[in-house]
């Protein structure tokens, strides 16, 4: 096993930004322990988007030899690529929520992750075949990455052109399956008689267009965290008080509103797939647990990559128990509960949300309280004062 210690240049900012900062803040005895933590996130921040870049490249070059010579064994590599990719990514919407890079008001969250779509945009549908702009040469001459972004959520929010799902819904067809994901055959991406669907070219000219804006936009989220002078600066600006209330909010954002909120309740009330995050894939369970571990790497300090690599430090369940061990115990209590809940979750989604409710619910149940408890503790070290 690999493993990643913290980087002198990350210790060396955080130092510059302290001595920045009020004396009364300077002097503090935990403002030591403070700065452990926030250059631990920071560079957990960083192993996560790399390895989100990285796995991300490695679906581009599917793509590549798939669209260049279309076949079975092509797709499915591409399947499993895309499924390698989510891992990470999804560990990434810890992130959020505070207006970094991924998500302020130039952010490219949108154009990586919205949901839920209307995949009629994009492509052939079920009573629909000549439904999507791959099916309308006439409007659309041109697929290209600029095109994209620019019809991205531009006609509806469901009208989602780009991102994870846009490439899912590519590879996988439509979920009409019970029992599986989507099965779009390979020959769709062919032309000719062997062809089960016109315009494949154009089919190939989206894959690899959204496959290459989905690399653009990472990089350029990657790139902002990994320059100190960069986002990191604006980041440690307020001081390490300042830095925890960014950290507390996007952990109780995610864990509550979005997580136990919007992909498990909003799903389990309309009993409709739709709803479901990789409704294509049938990846949602995979989902749901990369984005709570990406909640755990914050509270417990350490980042697993996809290659083995570990980065760790001081963690904020090691902060919290030195000076608030009471409201700390109260988390890891949670974090126990909510393992046990969200394992629970059976695959695939689609089936849960119909016939295992009462898994599905427990487990945003016990993600909310998580984030009541994190919440509590984030005023107790004084990151909402």
């Amino acid at each position: 096993m690999k493993k990643s210690l913290f980087q002198l240049p990350i210790l060396l900012l955080i130092a510059a930004a302290t001595s920045s900062c009020s004396k009364d803040e300077t002097t503090d005895s935990s403002e030591i322990d403070r700065n452990r933590y926030v250059g631990t996130y920071i560079n957990i921040v960083r192993a996560n988007y790399s390895d989100s870049y990285t796995t991300a490249q490695e679906l581009e070059h599917a793509v590549a030899s798939f669209t260049a010579n279309p076949t079975e064994s092509g797709l499915n590599a591409c399947k499993n690529a895309w499924i390698a990719a989510r891992a990470p990514y999804g560990q990434t919407e810890a992130f959020r929520f505070y207006g970094g890079p991924i998500d302020d008001e130039d952010g490219p969250e949108g154009l990586l992750n919205a949901w839920p779509m209307d995949e009629a945009f994009i492509d052939y549908v079920q009573g629909s075949p000549a439904s999507g702009i791959i099916n309308d040469p006439v409007n659309y001459p041109q697929i290209s990455k600029e095109v994209l972004e620019q019809l991205n959520e531009s006609i509806s929010e469901t009208s989602i052109f780009t991102g994870y799902h846009a490439i899912e819904f590519l590879l996988w067809g439509q979920d009409l399956s019970a029992s599986g994901p989507g099965n779009r055959p390979y020959t769709d991406f062919l032309t000719g008689v062997s062809a089960t669907a016109p315009n494949g070219d154009r089919r190939c000219q989206y894959l690899q267009a959204v496959t290459e804006l989905l690399l653009d936009n990472l990089n350029d989220v990657k790139s902002q965290w990994d320059d100190n002078q960069g986002y990191p600066k604006t980041f440690l600006m307020g001081g390490t008080l300042d830095c925890l209330n960014k950290i507390f909010t996007s952990i109780g954002e995610l864990s509550k509103g979005e997580l136990a909120g919007e992909r498990m309740i909003v799903a389990v009330d309309s009993e409709d797939q739709e709803n479901e995050h990789s409704c294509f894939s049938d990846n949602t369970v995979a989902d749901i647990r990369m984005n709570y571990q990406g909640i755990k790497n914050l509270l417990l300090g350490s980042y697993t990559s996809s290659d083995g690599t570990v980065t760790n430090g001081y963690s904020l369940i090691e902060l919290g128990l030195k000076y608030q061990p009471e409201a700390t115990k109260k988390v890891t209590e949670s974090i126990t509960a909510c393992d046990a809940a969200i394992a629970a979750i059976p695959s695939p989604f689609d089936q849960a949300i119909l016939y295992n409710q009462n898994e599905i619910l427990t487990a945003a149940d016990e993600l909310k309280k998580l984030s009541d408890y994190c919440t509590e503790l984030g005023f107790r070290l004084g990151a909402y004062n």
